[in-house]
């Protein structure tokens, strides 16, 4: 039994390290092409009405990845390089980061459940309580259902505004470049996702949503499981499965009797 959760464990990480490396070159190989036949993408003229609200989402679903990021880094120098660059270059700095996460497990993570110990910092044991004045988890809240609802608008105005997406003239060389970016991105939340869900029906559920409508599954999906947390909750928590929770509301139950025994 062991010996299959070993190799199960194995060959998880080494098929998500070489999944996010092939995506990683295929968005570097994307814009490489991408510039030599269609020049570079700072031209007003490619700024029409949907590669703005394909911008505006794209740009949402990089929220996520900039606030895990800057969980996971050890310092405010290294998060905030890691956000510009994911800003700038998207898809290839989420693949790359996430290559470089699993390449860091130690074999015995790599055995115990490699995907909780890529999501979470080496250090969140000391996160027992929010610090500061404002819990964490409500201003997560707050930030994605607006963030979920400025992405609403954006698709019902550029819906009235400029009509259906699904036009042939709208498939421009930087906006096919955007989309493959986009959904490098939409892989990458996926994985989370199933690893989230507790059975595969619900998972591909959320997952097909996140393909058809974007950021605003994503905004939808982070405040549902950020509503199943308390205030008092470290934000880190929604990151894992709910068994982990409990897990780690029961560690912390008996770290309170110990200390307050002590």
């Amino acid at each position: 039994m062991k010996k299959q959760m070993a190799m199960a464990g194995s060959l998880l990480v080494n098929g998500l390290r070489a999944l996010f490396l092939v995506l990683c070159c295929l968005m570097v190989a994307t814009l490489i092409y991408t510039i030599s036949i269609n020049g570079l993408p700072f031209r007003m003229e490619l700024l029409t009405p949907w590669m703005v609200a394909t911008l505006v989402d794209f740009y949402i679903n990089i929220v996520p990845f900039a606030v895990w990021i800057s969980y996971k880094e050890s310092s405010w120098i290294s998060a905030t390089l890691w956000v510009i660059l994911l800003i700038c270059f998207g898809s290839i700095i989420t693949s790359g980061y996430l290559v470089i996460q699993f390449l860091k497990l130690s074999p015995q993570e790599s055995l115990q459940d490699p995907i909780y110990h890529v999501l979470l910092h080496d250090t969140n044991k000391d996160d027992t309580q929010p610090k500061g004045k404002h819990s964490p988890v409500v201003i997560a809240r707050t930030l994605f259902i607006v963030l979920g609802c400025l992405m609403l608008g954006t698709l019902i105005y550029t819906l009235l505004t400029d009509g259906s997406p699904f036009r042939k003239e709208l498939l421009t060389p930087w906006m096919t470049a955007t989309l493959i970016d986009f959904y490098i991105n939409v892989v990458a939340l996926s994985v989370w996702v199933a690893y989230k869900e507790s059975n595969w029906i619900s998972a591909f559920f959320w997952i097909i949503l996140l393909i058809c409508f974007g950021s605003i599954t994503t905004c939808a999906y982070i405040v549902k499981e950020l509503l199943q947390l308390t205030s008092q909750d470290p934000l880190y928590l929604v990151l894992v499965t709910h068994d982990n929770r409990q897990v780690y509301k029961k560690q912390l139950v008996q770290s309170f009797i110990v200390s307050s025994w002590k």
